[in-house]
C-alpha cells in the first residue's frame, strides 16, 4: 500500500484511537496489516440472520443500518451509521452466536475490514490497544442504552427532536422510511411531526 493511501484510508480511523489513547506506530502499522479496504455498493447485506458476525467495518466513507425484522416480517431500524462510525453486530460479534440482526449499506461505501481473529491478534500483541478497545466498546453500549430509554420514556414528538438535535445529517441520508422505523412510529406519524415543527 503507498504511503499517501495508507494516511489517507486510515487517518480518522487512527484519530478515532488517537482520541482515546495515543496509537503508537507499530499499533497503526498491525491495523493496516491486519484489515483490508473494501468498496461495496449500496444495498449490499454485510450480515444477515442467522450468519455469525466475525468482521468489524469502520466506515471511511459512506453510511450503513443495522436492522432486524419483527414477528410479522416488518423491519425495524437500530441503528444508522456514517464517515467515522464503526459497524458491527455486537451481540454476535462478542459472542460467538448468530446474528438476530442485519448489517446493510445504504449508500456505496468504502470501508475498513477487520476480522476478528485478527482483531484478537493485536490486542494479544499490543496490550494498550485493549484500552482503546475496551472505551469504544462502551461507548457503543451506552448509545445503545440511551437510545433504548428514549424509546421507552419519550413520546414520539421528543424522540424526533432528539434525534434531530443529535444527528441532523440523518434526515438528508436516510429515507423518512427508515427513520420512521428508528423512532418506533409510523411514516405518517412522522409526517405529521415534522409540519409542526
Amino acid at each position: 500500500m503507498s504511503e499517501p493511501s495508507f494516511k489517507e484510508d486510515y487517518r480518522n480511523l487512527f484519530n478515532l484511537f488517537n482520541a482515546i489513547y495515543p496509537l503508537s506506530e507499530e499499533i497503526k502499522v498491525a491495523i493496516v496489516d491486519n484489515s483490508d479496504l473494501i468498496h461495496v455498493k449500496k444495498k449490499v447485506k454485510l450480515l444477515s440472520v442467522g450468519e455469525l458476525s466475525n468482521t468489524l467495518y469502520f466506515i471511511v466513507k459512506g453510511a450503513a443500518r443495522i436492522y432486524y425484522l419483527d414477528r410479522e416480517g416488518k423491519e425495524t431500524n437500530t441503528w444508522f451509521l456514517f464517515e467515522n462510525e464503526l459497524l458491527i453486530s455486537i451481540y454476535s460479534f462478542y459472542t460467538g452466536k448468530p446474528s438476530f440482526e442485519y448489517l446493510e449499506t445504504l449508500e456505496d461505501c468504502n470501508l475498513i475490514a477487520v476480522k476478528r481473529e485478527k482483531l484478537e491478534e493485536i490486542y494479544l500483541k499490543h496490550m494498550e490497544f485493549n484500552f482503546s478497545g475496551r472505551k469504544l466498546t462502551e461507548f457503543y453500549h451506552m448509545r445503545n442504552e440511551i437510545q433504548a430509554n428514549e424509546l421507552r420514556m419519550l413520546n414520539a414528538k421528543e424522540r424526533y427532536q432528539k434525534l434531530m438535535e443529535r444527528n441532523p445529517q440523518l434526515f438528508q441520508r436516510v429515507s423518512l422510511g427508515h427513520i420512521a422505523s428508528y423512532l418506533g412510529i409510523s411514516q405518517e406519524t412522522l409526517s405529521r411531526i415534522r409540519k409542526l415543527k
